[in-house]
């Protein structure tokens, strides 16, 4: 058994991390942290774990995690996560970021969209951008682990077909997202309280979001395609859970359009969480968040518009599941070198 640390327990994340480990055959949870829930139990903080764990939120202290866990998830704020890593580093055998510190490699990238995140010169670069379907091997014994942001999972899985696949050179895209409240966490903002968010559709980031800088640091570096211009807008609705990101593709390359569905297939050909949908198999015929509630799967399509010119891809997923802590545990298991749909085989709730 693998003894497991959670850092930021009371968070959303921190929840669905308590759910996956306790459901893991292969994960032992030793230590729950974080600074602001000393001494509260579990199901204090999330109304749905009503187990006597024999754990209590406990001050996040280095010296104890290293004693106590083998591998360590940090669902924490980015500034404390980059802190956080520093001391863990090497002292435990993996250390999981759920935040943005480590996620963008390039130094002058980073600091434009984390500003307020200092972290060591050398240590970004030794972390894994853990995307399992893209970079699995990497992630096998890999000490530490970065998961991509929620809308930068199903970006990437929806254009990493295109450019590492058919070695398309992506000259735009562009970028519509939409997702629930629990993406925010649970910051309490104005905005965010039920008489404005309910039944709203809010561009919280019209003119760009880090998680698309993300995804074009981490294509840049594969090949053989490319990405040239990648720009997003982000929007929240009223929905909690999920989040669908649509992608408009422009390339000056030749596609064929009757040729994308076979791709998508052959390349998530063994990719257990990787849906690629067909548009006549069920009664939501393209990827839809509410088809992938609760659950690790990512649902992914790509569409030819050859009257706008266009490639439109469509990915969806849960934010809290796959685009969290599902991935994170399923990095995880890559990293121990187990089966990575481990502890993740539920299915997902429709009607949620």
């Amino acid at each position: 058994m693998t003894r497991v640390g959670i850092v930021g327990a009371s968070g959303l994340a921190g929840g669905e991390l308590i759910k996956l480990v306790l459901q893991h055959p292969e994960l032992e949870l030793t230590y729950l942290g974080g600074d602001s829930s000393v001494g509260r139990r579990p199901v204090h903080l999330h109304p749905g774990l009503r187990l006597d764990l024999g754990l209590t939120v406990e001050p996040v202290v280095a010296d104890t995690i290293a004693e106590r866990c083998d591998a360590v998830f940090l669902a924490t704020p980015a500034p404390v996560s980059a802190r956080l890593a520093e001391e863990l580093a090497d002292r435990v055998e993996c250390v999981v970021d759920l935040s943005g510190a480590f996620r963008i490699r390039t130094p002058g990238l980073h600091e434009r969209w984390y500003p307020k995140v200092d972290r060591r010169s050398g240590l970004a670069e030794r972390f894994v951008y853990g995307v399992p379907e893209l970079v699995g091997e990497q992630l096998v014994g890999a000490p530490l682990i970065s998961v991509p942001g929620c809308y930068a999972t199903a970006i990437t899985l929806g254009l990493a077909p295109l450019v590492l696949g058919l070695g398309l050179n992506l000259r735009t895209v562009v970028v519509d997202g939409k997702s629930g409240s629990s993406g925010g966490g649970l910051q309490l903002r104005v905005p965010d309280l039920h008489p404005f968010r309910n039944g709203a559709i809010a561009p919280y980031a019209p003119t760009g979001h880090r998680h698309a800088a993300e995804v074009g640091d981490f294509l840049e570096r594969g090949r053989p395609g490319s990405v040239g211009s990648l720009t997003m807008s982000a929007y929240g609705v009223s929905h909690v859970r999920g989040l669908l990101a649509s992608a408009y593709v422009f390339t000056d390359d030749e596609v064929d359009g009757s040729a994308l569905q076979r791709t998508y297939l052959r390349f998530y050909r063994g990719h257990p969480f990787v849906r690629v949908r067909r548009h006549t198999e069920t009664l939501i015929p393209v990827p839809d968040p509410q088809a992938t509630l609760g659950s690790n799967y990512c649902d992914v399509t790509a569409l030819h518009d050859p009257d706008g010119g266009r490639i439109v891809v469509l990915a969806a997923l849960d934010n809290l599941v796959k685009g969290a802590a599902g991935q994170a545990v399923q990095a995880l298991n890559l990293r121990y070198s187990l089966p990575e749909e481990t502890g993740l085989s539920m299915q997902p709730m429709v009607p949620a």
